[in-house]
């Protein structure tokens, strides 16, 4: 759609809204920008950067005015906003068009000639999924760039698409590739991406306030395959291999050994996994520089991304050994008397703490040569049927865990601590409820005061050898500022506790 001339209403003006504000006045679109806030955090860069755009602050709800919709021609909803708000109803119903920016940022591909039926020039790789979007996507883009690429890396994972855009043209050049993460929210309101290689990493419980179940939310996920690029499916994951779509080329990845040439797995090699494409070793999962097995599962999910866009595995393994990760994200931050600490903050829900809990405890049973040979030590999304735990002399983890769980069922967590960990300590509002659901798991659990207790009570239960994991499945609102803060008074404790050893 050209834009020039057209009234677009914008609602939200978070960083996407902002996004889609910019760029639509950029195309010389009349625009209307409308926030529930009187002052959003981003109302005085969009008066600075589109002085042209008119700014409403008006409700969303039931109590939307009408009139606020006379003479618009496109709605561009802000992911954060649900497509259940009047607003959006009411401009339905008078049938106007309901874009969010990813669709604008596709649009924008092909009106500049890099995308479309004559070709693409700019390759796109697209990345969702409950828990490592964000990690994949940056490891993508830094294996691209490997390649020589030159490759704009945007999304959720920040910056917008749009601000990419629009930074890439006015410094005269676009990406030959764009790696894009997405959020379900984003992919509600897209259509149009055909990206060249997508993938849905894994789907478990999560945003279960937005949608009406599990089944709906992966249905968001699923529209990332919109098109007919290659599609990458984690084969550990059930609701993921359902999504795999008739004459579509497709890549698997998993934690077992591939069944096909293209696809990438782990088969032992010289006592150790290996990550491997068909019967092709690449390297060990020993030299990945991010910890644990559900990183292994991410490195592949990249390899394969970039598979599908026709890079070649062997030529990507320089930049994923010099890949350096991500803060927050099962982060190694210190080695005390034997322990090593890391800093999962990000692990926000059950899954993401399955996840780092069976990646970090698979790495750890691989190291102890209790890694099965086929490498499955991991299975089905992080979280299915296990080997058994080993010996508790072994290496284990000791998980700090808790906040403000939002309503989540935390028994799944049940399973991956009495298979991984050795004690378990809890903090915020919400411990006392994960204790419950770990009740009668065989691992001591404790309640602490707070962080500071929490990291010395850890280190009281670990010995040498073994992990302290902050991975806290939950929102870190009722202690801290943001799970930034979190990670910061974590690793404040843990320095504390390395100058009183």
């Amino acid at each position: 759609m050209n834009l020039g001339g057209r009234h677009v209403l914008v609602l939200g003006l978070g960083e996407s809204g902002l996004a889609m504000a910019q760029w639509c006045a950029r195309q010389g679109a009349r625009v209307r920008v409308v926030d529930s806030r009187a002052a959003p955090p981003f109302l005085d860069e969009l008066r600075r950067s589109a002085p042209e755009a008119e700014f409403r602050c008006a409700a969303l709800d039931e109590r939307f005015d009408k009139s606020l919709l006379n003479g618009i021609e496109l709605l561009a909803l802000s992911p954060g906003l649900s497509g259940g708000l009047m607003a959006v109803i009411h401009a339905r119903a008078q049938g106007i068009a309901v874009v969010g920016e990813i669709e604008l940022f596709a649009w924008a591909l092909r009106a500049l000639g890099v995308r479309g039926n004559h070709g693409p020039y700019s390759r796109v790789i697209a990345i969702t999924g409950t828990n490592g979007k964000t990690t994949t996507t940056a490891l993508a883009g830094h294996l691209c760039r490997g390649t020589g690429k030159a490759t704009g890396v945007a999304g959720n994972i920040s910056p917008a698409a749009l601000h990419a855009l629009m930074a890439a043209l006015d410094q005269g050049t676009l990406p030959d590739i764009w790696v894009l993460e997405l959020s379900s929210f984003q992919l509600e309101t897209l259509n149009s991406l055909d990206a060249d290689a997508a993938t849905v990493l894994n789907v478990s419980d999560d945003h279960l306030d937005r949608y009406i179940d599990l089944d709906e939310y992966a249905s968001a996920k699923a529209r990332i395959f919109a098109g007919r690029g290659a599609q990458v499916l984690n084969r550990d994951d059930p609701r993921v291999k359902r999504m795999a779509l008739a004459g579509r080329p497709l890549i698997s990845f998993g934690l077992d050994a591939p069944g096909n040439e293209q696809d990438f797995g782990l088969r032992r090699n010289r006592g150790e996994p290996w990550i491997v494409q068909g019967d092709r070793f690449l390297l060990p999962v020993s030299e990945l520089p991010i910890a644990g097995l559900h990183n292994a599962a991410n490195a592949m999910a990249a390899l394969a991304l970039c598979a599908g866009i026709g890079l070649d595995a062997g030529r990507l393994l320089p930049a994923l050994r010099d890949f350096r990760g991500l803060p927050h994200r099962v982060e190694r931050v210190a080695e005390i008397d034997g322990v090593g600490y890391y800093d999962d903050s990000k692990g926000t829900n059950v899954g993401a703490t399955v996840a780092a809990l069976t990646g970090l405890g698979g790495q750890l049973a691989a190291q102890t040569s209790h890694l099965p040979s086929s490498g499955r030590e991991a299975g089905r999304n992080g979280s299915s049927t296990p080997a058994q735990p080993g010996n508790q002399h072994d290496p284990r983890i000791v998980l700090i865990a808790g906040g403000d769980g939002k309503g989540q069922d935390f028994r799944p967590l049940s399973p991956a601590v009495a298979r991984h960990c050795r004690a378990v300590l809890l903090i915020g509002r919400d411990g006392p409820k994960i204790g419950a659901a770990l009740a009668g798991g065989g691992v001591p659990v404790r309640q602490a005061a707070d962080m500071d207790e929490a990291v010395r009570l850890a280190a009281t239960a670990a010995r040498p050898g073994d992990v302290v994991l902050l991975s806290p499945a939950c929102a870190s609102f009722d202690m801290f500022h943001n799970y930034e803060h979190r990670a910061q008074v974590f690793i404040a404790a843990v320095r504390t506790l390395a100058g009183a050893t």
